[in-house]
């Protein structure tokens, strides 16, 4: 059976950097703020986060040990849980979470961010966010001059070879498919090798990457694997809002505008990689902030309209 709890300004979805970011914000606002925390943040595989100014090298964990200490100062609430389901009422928005439990709210910022869909190919996941990655921004420096190969995996994929470059000259893009002549002569250019094959493994020794293994037989020695996982954003609970969606090479995401987070409907805000999969620990608490200023932005407005304008946000 559902219990009722009070009525909050704003629930945050999710307790990454995004979603504490945007809390610390409203906090600040002197805001009622609730964040449900499902505790699964995207870069929880990584044992340091970089291009963060100030906490370079950091433990993405200890961010948000950080994080959740500082919101909680500012007397914010975290909860565990996941949002499941929000619904319309005549005053704002009812949000139901994992244990049943509903909560009401003026405004919702979803920070919810992605599961990253990663390729079946043994011994991957174990490397996952180790010796296997997708971000150059975040893991580039520590790898530049050293052995990497870019698998096709997804559309992205030319890019994030292209991209590579600029870290190593010695990198290689394995694909099971021949490129066309014009991106053959693009990566020949720069003198990135092509291997015309399909991972068939990721080889590691004493849990260190050291290689990949083709469906030729033969094998690749490494220093790294860079892949695109194809991000499923953690949206599905916005379903009943029916909010506007826009297509992208790697999935449908949330409409927003990206200065401050708007959706379509005029309470819910999004932050984070649930909207913009690229976004990094930094970019993403700069929209946790910008969304947590245009909600608390909306709730003064809102406050300063008669009464009986209020029920429709």
């Amino acid at each position: 059976m559902s219990q009722h709890t009070a009525t909050w300004d704003v629930i945050v979805a999710g307790g990454g950097a995004a979603g504490l970011s945007s809390a610390l914000t409203l906090g600040r606002a002197c805001r009622r703020v609730l964040v449900i925390d499902a505790g699964e943040p995207r870069n929880r595989f990584a044992s340091h986060m970089h291009g963060l100014l100030g906490h370079e090298g950091l433990d993405p964990a200890e961010l948000l040990e950080r994080g959740r200490a500082e919101v909680v100062r500012h007397d914010v609430t975290l909860m565990p849980g996941a949002v499941t389901a929000v619904v319309e009422d005549a005053t704002g928005l009812v949000v139901t979470l994992s244990d049943d439990s509903t909560h009401h709210c003026r405004a919702l910022i979803a920070a919810s961010g992605v599961v990253d869909e990663l390729p079946d190919l043994p011994g991957l996941r174990d490397q996952w966010g180790r010796g296997v990655l997708h971000c150059p921004y975040c893991h580039g420096w520590e790898l530049r001059g050293k052995r990497l190969a870019v698998v096709a995996t997804s559309p992205m994929s030319l890019h994030q070879v292209e991209l590579l470059r600029q870290w190593s000259a010695d990198l290689v893009h394995v694909t099971g498919s021949e490129p066309d002549p014009h991106v053959m002569e693009r990566l020949r250019s720069r003198g990135i090798r092509v291997i015309h094959a399909h991972p068939a493994a990721v080889l590691a020794e004493a849990g260190q990457l050291v290689g990949l293994k083709l469906d030729d037989g033969s094998r690749i020695e490494l220093d790294a694997v860079f892949i695109s996982p194809i991000p499923r954003p953690r949206d599905d609970y916005l379903e009943g809002l029916g909010l506007e969606r826009r297509d992208y090479p790697a999935g449908s995401f949330l409409q927003f505008d990206p200065l401050t987070g708007a959706t379509s409907h005029p309470r819910v805000w999004v932050a984070g990689n649930v909207a913009n999969p690229p976004a990094n620990v930094a970019v993403s608490i700069g929209a946790g902030a910008a969304a947590g200023m245009a909600a608390n932005l909306a709730l003064v407005a809102e406050d300063f309209r008669p009464l009986g304008e209020r029920a429709s946000g």
